[in-house]
């Protein structure tokens, strides 16, 4: 799902997420894309989306299964994954360490030397998508 009106772009929402992977030269694009395989790797049924375009910032990276699952941000010193319904899910590993006051919404703060527990972060995605379908 794309943004309408003077926002809307002939490319689809995984092209717009390639072309900022692109355009960030430093470690946050590497870290977007390994962080979007993971996420995409979990379920076939994961669909992408680009929202939020506005004059101050590009727009976001979305990833969706029967609901929003989470947002991939781009932020000076981190990466963001900030999970729609984190509030409701176990995360047992503990990869939650922002937004933790939230009632709703939970994020994971990646900086440039945090180490990505993909097993964890798959667990956390499935989980999502279950409470999406649920």
């Amino acid at each position: 799902m794309t943004d309408t009106g003077e926002n809307a772009s002939p490319l689809s929402p995984s092209q717009l997420i390639d072309e900022r992977i692109a355009q960030l030269a430093d470690w946050r694009g590497a870290r977007l894309a390994a962080l979007r395989a993971v996420i995409t790797g979990v379920d076939p049924q994961i669909t992408e989306e680009w929202k939020w375009v506005k004059k101050t910032s590009p727009g976001t990276a979305v990833w969706a299964h029967g609901g929003g699952i989470c947002t991939g941000e781009i932020y000076k010193s981190v990466v963001k994954l900030t999970f729609f319904k984190g509030a409701s899910l176990a995360d047992p590993s503990g990869l939650f360490n922002a937004g933790l006051e939230g009632k709703v919404r939970r994020a994971i703060d990646y900086a440039e030397p945090d180490q990505v527990d993909e097993q964890a972060l798959a667990d956390l995605v499935r989980e999502a998508i279950a409470l999406n379908l649920s």
